[in-house]
């Protein structure tokens, strides 16, 4: 049976101004960020709608009947500002629903949730992404530090497995590919919270994938990135990489 998952943001715009002697211009670029992800969902049982950060502004579902279409949402370095303030709101000084409400409404009547790491995921980059303390975090495994909580690691490391025998570790026995970095996240003392993987405690022991219920539904954490820069290209292109994020899908929506 095929379940359908809505991936909210990993999308970005740059800006650049190049500088020649006396002259200079200018120049915008448009990038994707989960590439490494449709490429793996392709074909499989999970139909996957890419929803970048742009664009879900506006267009992210402000009603359960919008939301029930999907069976899991993914949200990935997108900050909760760009659900809390579309232009109703930002421009016109309208009221809407709070869209981060509705996602905690509905992973409580039975969705299911996974947050992906990256700068503006959790608090995220100077604290900007804004999770803390918002409905969202409410129904997360872990909660957000109130600080900036990027752990980077330049030197690259790879995951400590603490549960091996977990299904969502079905297929990914052996050594791990690099990965470059986290966002540091505090676990919850509940009896449902199940931490799946790590950092090695020389890099701290932080939490890397993590697995929880709320309500009726169930929820999950992956505190690294969806592709690079925190995930290097050997983990984008290791054979595991799909296995990963299928089986991380497949529990979420068992």
């Amino acid at each position: 049976m095929t379940k359908k998952v809505l991936l909210v943001g990993e999308s970005w715009v740059s800006s650049a101004t190049h500088y020649k002697g006396f002259d200079q211009f200018g120049s915008v670029t448009f990038h994707l960020g989960a590439e490494p992800l449709v490429k793996a969902l392709a074909g499989s049982a999970f139909d996957l709608t890419y929803m970048p950060a742009h664009e879900a502004v506006d267009k992210f579902p402000y009603d359960m009947a919008g939301l029930d279409v999907y069976d899991v949402i993914i949200l990935s370095d997108i900050g909760a500002n760009s659900l809390l303030l579309p232009p109703d709101v930002w421009l016109h000084s309208r009221t809407v629903p709070n869209r981060l409400k509705l996602i905690k409404t509905w992973v409580e009547k039975g969705g299911a949730l996974l947050m992906v790491g990256g700068y503006f995921s959790f608090q995220g980059i100077d604290g900007k992404a804004r999770w803390r303390r918002t409905a969202v975090e409410d129904v997360l495994p872990v909660t957000c530090l109130p600080y900036d909580d990027r752990v980077e690691i330049p030197e690259g490391t790879t995951a400590k497995i603490v549960k091996p025998d977990h299904p969502v570790m079905a297929g990914l026995g052996g050594d791990w590919p690099v990965l470059l970095g986290v966002n540091e996240v505090e676990l919850r003392d509940r009896s449902d919270v199940e931490v799946i993987a790590t950092l090695p405690d020389d890099q701290g022991g932080h939490p890397l994938l993590v697995l929880g219920h709320y309500g009726k539904g169930n929820t999950a954490v992956w505190t690294s990135d969806i592709g690079p820069h925190w995930l290097s290209p050997a983990f984008c292109e290791w054979e595991g990489y799909g296995t990963l994020w299928k089986n991380i899908l497949t529990w979420l929506t068992r």
